[in-house]
């Protein structure tokens, strides 16, 4: 009888091993695809019951006859309908390969017909619980499903014995088959869950190639959406992602229309229309991110019925403020699979987007911001320091008139280079051609009791600083230090390297620097500020005071950022 066991047990295996054969081959096709997640929709139950219906006959089919009986592994089916989608999924299946074996006659027909029904009751059972407590994934542990499977098949047995006439022979049967069929079924189930599990990792091992794909995004869309959040960049980005991802279409959307979409459905998925789909709508309402993979969450185009798309992720932009400001959404085709991968690639991607958005608004902003303090630099031309330059003027015209016309050049040019320019930033020597119109105006109105020493060495003249830098420096100097002496003032202009940095400092030898609350220190700290903005802490303003000796400002400026 051992000996019988053991040949009948091999032979079981060996036709259990045509029958996973086949469900590796399958699990190529799409028709595996709504079992590599458990199954809650309507139409992937359908699906997940012809597959297994039809592994519920075969099991039938490549059984081997055992007197009028067949020891199978039909239970295999059944079985794991159940435990991926549920317990009805489970009994219809059951019912169906019941009611074929039940056809194909013999003394336990009624017991195996109605076991197999048990199978996929017992299956289901423990698809519900598990899905209750919200732990899905146990439902693919190859372990748990052969206990099942190993559970069923004592029942098996039993119901045999049970129901089975005469007694005699079905206790004969069991004894026969029982171990046989034990070991088949249960190492067959495992085996066949082990086959499912292999095919979604080799989604998963696809996380290297998504991290290369994330890398060439990030390096073809840099820069795309700093200059403005609108339909023409959205495009430019969406066609990226769309290449180099490969989805199905790729769609981005502010808070109230679409921007761009390429891919599938772009016939009429058109930029500008106003956003229909309730998932986009959900993440832009709740800003948070939905995935509906038309299994656990329904998802259907609004737009045209018989629409291909068949999935979607979609991933709230933010802007500083965590507000969504739109949103990237991913699709894919009904018979194509979005992996855990494709998810975490998709909120990379709006990651990306988003923080590329907000270096194109605080670019934008800096550049406003910048303007705006040239053109209050600008507006600082104090009007006493016009009237004295006329009074000046006027005294020089009648001793000298040809320093009076100098005068007027010098006043001319300070005034140009004051309106007229618009660049953010200028050469050190445009600088101090600014400054030294100034100083030519103040050294008439001074004279003799004001000098001027400019050192600036030949190899610094070009060096690049941000414009309107050294007027309110000098100018602080005059009016808060040497034009408060009683002897005569010195203004010392000098520049120099210190290693990777540009040092021009601004001396007087009055020295009676103190710190102000007043508009007095305005155009000193808009310079810190504009030097610190764009630079870092470590450049801007510092000041030096020896009381009644000197106040020295340096103004330190990067040299490698200075050059274009």
């Amino acid at each position: 009888m051992l000996i019988s066991q053991f040949n009948l047990t091999v032979a079981l295996l060996q036709q259990t091993c045509v029958y996973l054969v086949i469900a590796f081959l399958m699990s190529r096709t799409p028709l595996f695809i709504p079992l590599m997640h458990v199954t809650i929709r309507f139409p992937n139950k359908v699906a997940c019951y012809l597959v297994f219906s039809l592994f519920c006959v075969l099991g039938t089919y490549f059984g081997l006859r055992v007197d009028d009986s067949i020891a199978n592994t039909r239970a295999i089916g059944a079985g794991l309908s159940g435990i991926l989608g549920g317990p009805w999924v489970g009994i219809v299946v059951g019912l169906t390969g019941g009611l074929h074996r039940y056809s194909m006659g013999g003394m336990s027909a009624l017991a195996c017909a109605i076991s197999t029904v048990f199978s996929g009751l017992v299956g289901g059972m423990m698809h519900r619980y598990m899905v209750r407590r919200g732990q899905n994934e146990l439902l693919f542990d190859p372990f748990r499903v052969a206990i099942v499977s190993l559970c069923s098949e004592i029942v098996h047995m039993l119901v045999i014995l049970a129901l089975a006439r005469p007694s005699d022979a079905a206790a004969k049967l069991v004894a026969d088959i029982a171990v046989p069929m034990l070991i088949a079924n249960t190492l067959g189930a495992a085996l066949f869950m082990r086959i499912l599990l292999d095919r979604r990792v080799m989604f998963e091992r696809q996380s290297g190639l998504f991290s290369a794909m994330a890398l060439k995004i990030a390096a073809r869309s840099v820069g795309v959406l700093r200059t403005g959040f609108n339909q023409e960049n959205s495009m430019q980005v969406a066609r990226i992602i769309h290449e180099e991802t490969g989805v199905g279409a790729v769609a981005i959307t502010d808070r109230e229309k679409l921007l761009a979409f390429i891919g599938i459905g772009d016939d009429h998925h058109l930029t500008g229309m106003p956003i229909t789909l309730p998932q986009t709508l959900q993440a832009i309402a709740n800003n948070e991110i939905l995935y509906a993979d038309g299994n656990e969450q329904i998802f259907q185009c609004t737009i045209r019925p018989d629409c291909r798309l068949g999935a979607t992720l979609v991933v709230p932009l933010h802007d500083e403020r965590e507000k969504v400001i739109g949103t990237v959404n991913l699709y894919e085709p009904r018979t194509k699979l979005f992996s855990t991968i494709n998810r975490s690639l998709g909120e990379g991607i709006a990651r990306l987007l988003s923080t590329q958005i907000l270096a194109g608004r605080y670019e934008q902003q800096k550049q406003l911001l910048t303007q705006s303090e040239i053109k209050l630099l600008q507006a600082q031309v104090n009007p006493h320091f016009l009237f004295n330059a006329l009074n000046t003027l006027s005294a020089v015209i009648r001793l000298d008139p040809e320093k009076a016309r100098h005068l007027v050049q010098n006043l001319s040019t300070f005034f140009r280079k004051n309106l007229k320019r618009s660049s953010v930033e200028a050469s050190l020597s445009d600088e101090i051609e600014h400054v030294n119109a100034y100083l030519q105006i103040e050294l008439a109105r001074f004279s003799p009791h004001l000098s001027v020493d400019i050192d600036m060495p030949e190899e610094l003249r070009e060096a690049r600083i941000p414009a309107f830098t050294l007027q309110p420096i000098v100018e602080n100097a005059i009016k808060h230090g040497t034009s408060q002496l009683m002897c005569d003032g010195l203004i010392r202009i000098e520049a120099v390297r210190d290693h990777s940095d540009l040092v021009v400092s601004v001396e007087d030898n009055a020295g009676l620097f103190e710190k102000s609350s007043d508009g007095d220190g305005m155009g000193m700290s808009l310079v810190d500020r504009r030097i610190k903005n764009r630079y870092g802490d470590a450049y801007g303003v510092e000041v030096e005071c020896v009381p009644d000796r000197y106040t020295r400002v340096n103004l330190r400026i990067p040299l490698e950022e200075a050059h274009p």
